[in-house]
C-alpha cells in the first residue's frame, strides 16, 4: 500500500513513476478525485458535529431558561441525519480509494532500469564460467532424472496431473539434501529458521500483495468455502508473522528462513516450461525475510542478495545477477535483484532466486511498525529471498554435474548430507 500523502504532494512524480509500471496516469487521477472526495466530506461531517455541539448547548440553555427548544431540536435531527448520510457516503467513497489503491503497485527505486518488458534488465555481475561440453552434448534434466529413475513424470500425472513430479531414491535424497544445505548456511548467517502454515488466510495474502492480484489472475490454490489459500511462497506467513504489531527497535533487524512447499496454479503461462523441474504446482523452496529500519533496508537487499549468491558458489554453479526492469519485478517490489543459474541444456541462464526490497509496501498493508528513537511509530522495510528455489537447484546440478554415462556427480558440499554418496547412478526400482 502507498502513501496517500506522498502521492496528493507530489502529483506528477508519482505518475511518471507508476508509468514505467504500465500504470495509465487516468487510475491515479481517480484515486485523487476519490481522495479529494472523502477528505471534502470528511469537512463537511467535522463542521456539522460542531454545529450539533452548538446547537446541543443552545438546547441545554433554552432549557435552563424554560424556553422552547423545539427548533433546536428539530434542527438537532436533521444534523444527526445529515451527518448519518454522510458517514454512510464516506465509508463507500474510502472503500473504493482503498480498493483503487490496493491495485497500485509499489514505486521503483530510481535506480531500476525502466522498461515496459523484461527486456532491459541490468547485469550486474557474472560469477563462474558455464562448463564446456567437448566430448557430448548436455542433457535436459527431466530426461537426466527419468533415466536415471530419480524423477517421475508419468506416475505424477496419473495420480494429480502435469507440472507435478515424484522424487524417488536418490532423487528424494539429493532434495532433502539440498533444502537441509541450505537451511544450515542461512541458519549460520543469523537467520532464524520458522516452518510456519502452509495455509493462510485472505488478511495475510492482502498483507504481502498477492490479493487482490492473485485471485484476478487466477494464480493460486483457494481452499473452497474457507478463508484459506495455500502459500505460493513462504514469504507470505513469514512477512505476516508480525502483521498488525510493532516491533521493538532494539530487535531489528529481524531475520527469518523457512523451508516450505509453494503451491502455484501459474494459470497465466500456459506452454511455458511445461517439461520438467522449472514450473510446477507443487514445489519446495527456501526463503529468507528480513525486517529493518528503512534507512536500513538497502544494504539488506545487497545482504540478502548476497546470502542467496553464496549457496551457489558453495555448489559450484555458475551464475548471473540482473537487475530486473520496473514492469518485470514483482508488484510488491521497489527493486528485485534476480539470480540466474546457467543451465547448459538450454545455453541460458533461468532464475533460480528473487531477492527484493519491498520498502514499507508490504508493512503499510500489514501494518507493521516500529517506535524510532522519538518514540515516534514507522512503518519497517520488508525484504524477501529465494534462498533457493529446491527443486530449480536439482535441475541446475543435474545439467552442470553430468557424465557422458548418464551420472551426475554430487557437489562436495551435499555429500555429506547424502551420506557420502559422491555419484547418482541408474537405480532399478519397478
Amino acid at each position: 500500500m502507498l502513501d496517500m500523502k506522498l502521492i496528493r504532494n507530489n502529483e506528477q512524480w508519482f505518475k511518471d513513476k507508476m508509468a514505467t509500471r504500465g500504470i495509465d496516469e487516468k487510475q491515479i487521477d481517480e484515486l485523487l478525485a476519490l481522495d479529494q472526495n472523502r477528505r471534502d466530506i470528511l469537512v463537511k461531517v467535522e463542521s456539522l458535529k460542531a454545529e450539533r455541539n452548538k446547537v446541543s448547548d443552545d438546547i441545554a440553555k433554552m432549557k435552563r431558561a424554560k424556553e422552547d427548544a423545539s427548533g433546536p431540536i428539530n434542527r438537532m435531527k436533521e444534523v444527526g441525519a445529515e451527518i448519518k448520510e454522510l458517514d454512510e457516503q464516506e465509508q463507500a467513497v474510502s472503500a473504493k480509494q482503498h480498493d483503487l489503491a490496493a491495485h497500485l503497485p509499489n514505486i521503483p527505486n530510481d535506480d531500476v532500469p525502466v522498461s515496459l518488458t523484461e527486456e532491459g534488465a541490468k547485469e550486474l555481475r557474472k560469477v563462474g564460467t558455464p562448463r564446456e561440453f567437448t566430448d557430448f552434448k548436455p542433457k535436459n534434466h527431466w530426461e537426466i532424472g527419468e533415466k536415471l529413475g530419480i524423477l517421475n513424470f508419468e506416475r505424477s500425472a496419473k495420480v494429480a496431473g502435469s507440472r507435478f513430479v515424484y522424487y524417488v531414491g536418490a532423487g528424494s535424497l539429493l532434495e532433502r539434501a539440498i533444502y537441509n544445505f541450505f537451511l544450515d548456511q542461512n541458519t549460520d548467517a543469523g537467520y532464524e529458521e520458522i516452518i510456519p502454515p502452509y495455509m493462510v488466510n485472505s488478511a495475510s495474502m492482502f498483507g504481502t500483495g498477492q490479493f487482490p492480484k492473485f485471485l484476478e489472475k487466477k494464480a493460486g490454490f483457494e481452499i473452497a468455502d474457507s478463508d484459506l489459500t495455500m502459500i505460493p511462497t513462504a514469504e507470505v506467513p513469514l512477512v505476516n508473522y508480525y502483521r498488525g504489531e510493532v516491533i521493538p527497535e532494539d530487535k531489528l533487524p529481524v531475520k527469518f528462513t523457512a523451508l516450505s512447499p509453494a503451491f502455484r496454479s501459474e494459470a497465466g503461462s500456459a506452454g511455458r516450461d511445461t517439461r520438467g523441474l522449472i514450473r510446477l504446482h507443487q514445489f519446495n523452496k527456501v526463503e529468507m525475510v528480513q525486517f529493518t529500519k528503512p534507512e536500513e533496508s538497502w544494504a539488506a537487499l545487497e545482504e540478502i542478495t548476497g546470502q542467496a549468491e553464496k549457496l551457489l558458489k558453495l555448489l559450484g554453479i555458475p551464475y548471473h545477477v540482473i537487475t530486473l526492469t520496473s514492469s518485470d519485478m514483482s508488484f510488491t517490489a521497489a527493486m528485485t535483484h534476480d539470480i540466474e543459474v546457467w543451465m547448459p541444456a538450454q545455453n541460458c541462464y533461468r532464475e533460480i532466486s528473487s531477492c527484493s526490497n519491498t520498502t514499507d509496501f508490504q508493512a503499510r498493508r500489514a501494518k507493521i511498525q516500529f517506535r524510532d528513537e522519538s518514540g515516534k511509530l514507522q512503518f519497517v522495510n520488508t525484504l524477501n529471498g529465494s534462498g533457493l528455489a529446491v527443486g530449480r537447484t536439482v535441475a541446475a546440478i543435474l545439467e552442470n554435474f553430468q557424465n557422458e554415462d548418464g551420472t551426475v556427480n554430487i557437489p562436495e558440499v551435499l555429500q555429506p548430507y547424502m551420506h557420502g554418496m559422491k555419484k547418482i547412478e541408474k537405480q532399478d526400482l519397478f
